[in-house]
């Protein structure tokens, strides 16, 4: 949080006083201690842009020859920021197509100026504002890429994502229709694969809720009411295709039994009776039988 003029120059002219300590002598007041530009700007917010140009240069000058922490480099630094706020509103007009909202950008913006204001040197002779503007965009671009993905993806397929979405907006016009991924890896001279990943990866942008509704009105409900399940009845099938030959190749007892026992549902004593077997006799035969096919289900 960036603090504010007022607050420092309220906080310098109302120190705060130990009842149990003698009084001492009151401290000069804060705008006592400032240049003659700073001290007569008053509100940065309110400075025009050609006197905010030149009064940041002075200030600039004036914060290089501080001794960080006292309460005079503070306020030089925080009215710095205050007067340069509008570079950081102009900087977040770039990105009026995404959905962050503006104060967020405009906190976000406000610590690459910050960063721009510590790191600037006068002595260059560059201007403030070309130093400081691709400083506040290179800060709301990390915001962008390490806050905003639903999903993490490395940096180079964030950046591919950009690239794809311009030239596939770019081929579309030409072709009249959406392109291809091989039309994109011949427009962008990339490999399929790479355009392939990047396409995949660009899915992770964004995330919706399995909650949320759907727009079609012949099946109301949400997303999750209609994803599928895993059918357990589909590796049956596969175990019955494979185990048919198998049975094929029993004598014609063995199946019987198997027939009885699994599709009839009777017990080994009632199978015994059936066929003028003992029941200990069936459950030989039954295990055997078992047995067998599955070794046969096993090497196939």
């Amino acid at each position: 949080m960036v603090t504010t003029t007022g607050e420092l120059t309220a906080s310098a002219a109302s120190p705060t006083k130990d009842p149990s300590r003698t009084a001492a002598p009151a401290a000069p007041a804060l705008r006592d201690l400032l240049p003659p530009e700073l001290a007569a700007a008053g509100d940065p917010r309110e400075v025009p842009p050609a006197d905010a140009r030149e009064l940041t240069r002075v200030l600039l000058r004036r914060l290089a020859v501080l001794e960080e922490g006292t309460r005079e480099y503070s306020y030089v630094r925080s009215t710095l920021v205050e007067m340069n706020l509008s570079l950081v509103r102009f900087a977040i007009r770039r990105f009026n197509a995404h959905r962050e909202p503006q104060e967020d950008l405009l906190q976000v913006g406000a610590v690459g100026l910050i960063k721009a204001i510590d790191r600037f040197d006068a002595e260059l002779g560059v201007e403030f504002t070309t130093f400081a503007l691709p400083t506040v965009l290179g800060e709301i671009r990390r915001h962008f890429r390490d806050t905003t993905w639903a999903v993490h993806v490395p940096r180079r397929l964030q950046e591919l994502r950009i690239v794809l979405a311009k030239a596939q907006e770019h081929l579309a016009q030409e072709l009249d229709r959406a392109p291809t991924v091989a039309e994109l890896a011949a427009h962008l001279q990339l490999a399929e694969d790479e355009v392939i990943e990047g396409l995949t990866a660009a899915n992770g942008h964004t995330a919706g809720s399995l909650d949320t509704g759907t727009e079609d009105d012949d099946r109301p409900g949400s997303l999750v009411e209609r994803i599928g399940e895993e059918d357990p009845d589909l590796s049956r099938v596969e175990d019955l295709v494979a185990l048919k030959p198998l049975v094929g190749a029993l004598s014609e007892r063995e199946r019987l039994i198997l027939s009885m026992r699994f599709c009839e549902d009777l017990t080994q004593s009632q199978i015994g009776a059936r066929l003028g077997l003992s029941q200990m006799h069936v459950s030989r035969l039954l295990a055997r039988t078992l047995r067998r096919l599955r070794e046969g289900l096993e090497e196939d």
